[in-house]
């Protein structure tokens, strides 16, 4: 259902064009009984990415990094961060993007990726579209050492657990990241269930 005749754009004003892009709109929204509400909204456009969950279906295992996250931090995450490989499309295709990150990040080269699915993760205020990817992997794909790269202030370790060990870690607060919790269930549902 398309709701392009439901938002009137009235303003658009650049609040921050650092990083990525914070602007602030000013805008009519035609409520569903019919009358018109003027609404005020912040968007965050830091681009759309991709993210991918390696899996090993023979040793039921899963290859996934620990980082520092400064905005986890700033809310009172005192540690690391595990996560699936995963970057921003800049102009790449998500396939691309995610071929080189797994590359950049795990140091693992991806045969053949599979898009299980697409979805906004905080569309109240991020523009972002995600793109999910499963792909199973062999010891013999690792190509290098991973560990992100320097000049873009990253510094990953690479982590291979069971897939029992990462939901134990999903339910002991051990692994926080929507995007990675995500892709883990999948897998427990579709790539390695009993």
């Amino acid at each position: 259902m398309s709701v392009q005749d439901r938002v009137k754009v009235r303003e658009v004003r650049l609040l921050s064009d650092n990083w990525y892009t914070l602007k602030t709109t000013t805008f009519d929204w035609r409520r569903s009984d019919g009358r018109w509400q003027e609404c005020k909204r912040e968007t965050y456009d830091r681009g759309n990415g991709a993210v991918l969950l390696l899996y090993n279906r023979a040793r039921r295992s899963v290859v996934l990094t620990r980082q520092f996250r400064y905005p986890a931090f700033v809310n009172g995450h005192d540690g690391l961060l595990i996560e699936a490989p995963a970057g921003l499309l800049d102009d790449a295709t998500p396939e691309e993007c995610i071929r080189a990150e797994a590359e950049q990040e795990v140091g693992f080269r991806v045969r053949a990726p599979h898009k299980v699915f697409d979805a906004f993760m905080s569309p109240g205020s991020v523009t972002e579209r995600l793109h999910f990817f499963v792909a199973e992997y062999d010891p013999e794909d690792r190509i290098g050492a991973g560990g992100g790269l320097e000049h873009e202030g990253e510094d990953i370790e690479v982590l291979e657990l069971t897939l029992d060990e990462a939901l134990q870690q999903v339910a002991r607060g051990e692994i926080r990241d929507g995007k990675t919790i995500m892709l883990l269930q999948h897998a427990a549902l579709y790539l390695m269930g009993d």
